[in-house]
């Protein structure tokens, strides 16, 4: 059929419409995004030279659509049809990241869209993770959970209908996607009534505070939804004014000329009235509002040096040292794009300039020779996927702050393969293929 609607047309409405449901049920949200909307404008206002390369790397439009939502399932069936889901929106799994040895007791991917153009319309992504119940050491309360997760639905009947249907005729018209639009939204709705008695709630919280939210709803409801900001530092300065409480230290490299990876920040989870089944009244505490800063994908020569920097710098016991810290330790990072480029430490997208379109490479001609004589321009990919270090971190400070060591497991990628039903995506591989896409564009061979 000529007239289904575009993957990326229906990734759009959707994370419209979960940001719309998610600033109804969480205000505080809407109120950050005002704030970051507000920092960006006056970001972009004192930097003519930075709106100018946005522009020219046709990064604008999708900064004020740009979002990640993040989720949490219990198990296999829930992750699989969440895949099956999100493919329908041209989102796919891409990473592996095991949070257990943080202390926190779940293995995630990213569902996101992974071609160029996919991403300049909309770069939407969801952090999904699944629980781990073999980290729960009492058998019994294991057991519990275990059919507490087998009774739930988490999808509605439409959900499930459209689904097939995408996958039959090949795509959704534009009524089809609207109705598939809000029935998947039901998957990420909060409800207030658990589906267990304060008991077994506060058992499974006494394990780990991350079980009890993902095990007791009758829903996978959103965590958080994550605006990108272009100056964290300010938007995290600036939190408390509007009456926003910011998570103790901004998690991930320190500020830089260049920036790299991915910066984060939170406010404190709300605490959330709930009625449980015995019709006992208490509250949950596991929603909250992220921050995000993006920067250049680092190469695996890039992430190695990174990984070993970060591991150095440590911990500050406030934001102020600790972002001290990182910056001492970090002036051994590279921190302008020629070097970055030259040591081979980030991903590139490389582009003819007019100049370059008036005179196309030629053959023998070096890469550094047409980037300095103006011929071709080298932009930064930004980086789309996540860093474990800072994903724990940001889930544990709305955790209570204390690591539960109990929760430690070893990795497991192929269970996690398994109970997706494919295997994940390499986010290195995504990178290179996409540099190396853009070399050939100029006519340049490498």
């Amino acid at each position: 059929m000529d007239n289904f609607l575009s993957a990326d047309a229906i990734r759009t409405g959707f994370s419209r419409a979960m940001s719309d449901m998610y600033q109804q049920e969480v205000p505080l949200y809407g109120t950050l995004m005002q704030l970051v909307k507000e920092v960006n404008q006056d970001t972009l206002a004192a930097n003519s030279a930075l709106q100018q390369r946005l522009t020219q790397a046709d990064e604008m439009s999708r900064l004020n659509l740009e979002r990640h939502g993040a989720i949490r399932v219990g198990s296999a069936e829930e992750l699989a049809m969440l895949r099956q889901m999100f493919a329908v929106m041209g989102m796919f799994p891409v990473g592996y990241y095991d949070l257990s040895q943080a202390g926190v007791p779940v293995h995630s991917t990213a569902f996101r869209p992974i071609d160029d153009e996919a991403l300049r319309r909309n770069p939407f992504r969801i952090f999904t993770s699944l629980l781990r119940l073999e980290l729960i050491e009492d058998q019994a309360l294991r057991d519990d959970a275990t059919t507490i997760l087998a009774s739930r639905d988490i999808f509605t009947a439409g959900c499930r209908a459209l689904i097939k249907q995408h996958q039959q005729q090949g795509g959704l018209t534009e009524a089809q996607a609207q109705q598939f639009i809000d029935e998947a939204l039901e998957t990420f709705r909060w409800h207030s009534h658990s589906l267990v008695e304060s008991k077994t709630y506060q058992a499974l919280n006494q394990q780990h505070r991350l079980i009890a939210d993902v095990v007791c709803f009758p829903a996978c409801h959103i965590n958080h939804l994550t605006p990108r900001t272009l100056d964290i530092d300010r938007v995290q300065a600036l939190m408390p004014t509007r009456g926003i409480d910011p998570k103790a230290v901004i998690e991930g490299p320190p500020r830089r000329s260049v920036p790299i990876l991915l910066r984060q920040t939170s406010f404190k989870a709300l605490e959330e009235p709930v009625v449980f089944k015995d019709g006992y009244q208490g509250t949950h505490t596991a929603r909250f509002g992220e921050i995000e800063q993006r920067g250049a994908a680092l190469t695996p020569q890039g992430r190695a040096l990174y990984d070993r920097l970060l591991n150095e710098a440590g911990s500050g016991a406030d934001n102020q040292q600790h972002q001290q810290q990182l910056t001492a330790v970090f002036q051994a990072f590279p921190d302008n794009e020629t070097q970055l480029r030259q040591a081979g430490l980030a991903w590139f997208h490389y582009r003819l300039s007019d100049k370059g379109q008036a005179e196309p490479p030629r053959h023998g001609e070096s890469l550094d020779s047409l980037i300095d004589q103006g011929r071709v321009l080298a932009d930064p990919i930004i980086y789309e996927d996540f860093l474990p270090v800072s994903a724990a971190g940001i889930f544990q400070s709305n955790l209570g702050d204390k690591t539960q060591a109990r929760s430690a497991g070893q990795a497991s990628r192929s269970s996690f393969e398994t109970a997706l039903g494919c295997a994940v995506l390499d986010e290195m591989a995504l990178y290179a293929a996409r540099q190396q896409a853009s070399l050939q564009r100029c006519g340049i061979q490498a």
